[in-house]
């Protein structure tokens, strides 16, 4: 499904941007899935010290977009995220999360993402779903 599998390119994909400052990793891809890592340490905190709710969403926004980015062909279309919203289940102090997007649809113009964000012990932090448009490269 994905236009590569080399995890080491897309890292490299992520330097100098949103998913490098918070340490964003892609950890595993299948056929149908791609994972993401992003520890939970004070930089993703809240004030108060536990995740904070929008690191939560890059993580999910990021690994949403780079799934959509590997399905497209980057010299005709550009992806955008649309639409996303999330429930938070289970607060976090620290440790890291397991962010893994399955794709829902996947069109000619739009693509939904179903992400779900896992502690290190597979509890259920929050469930994402993500919506990104396909758009035209030359617009």
């Amino acid at each position: 499904m994905f236009r590569t599998k080399d995890l080491d390119e897309i890292n490299h994909f992520s330097k100098n941007s949103l998913l490098e400052h918070l340490s964003i990793t892609f950890i595993e891809m299948g056929d149908d899935f791609i994972k993401a890592k992003m520890p939970v340490v004070p930089k993703t905190h809240q004030p108060l010290g536990y995740l904070h709710g929008g690191a939560t969403l890059a993580l999910a926004e990021s690994l949403g977009s780079i799934a959509s980015f590997l399905l497209i062909d980057p010299a005709q279309y550009n992806v955008f995220g649309l639409e996303i919203n999330a429930n938070h289940i289970r607060s976090k102090k620290d440790g890291y999360v397991i962010a893994t997007a399955r794709p829902i649809h996947i069109g000619s113009k739009t693509h939904i993402w179903d992400i779900r964000i896992e502690d290190e012990e597979q509890k259920l932090i929050s469930i994402v779903r993500l919506t990104n448009m396909v758009v035209d490269a030359r617009k």
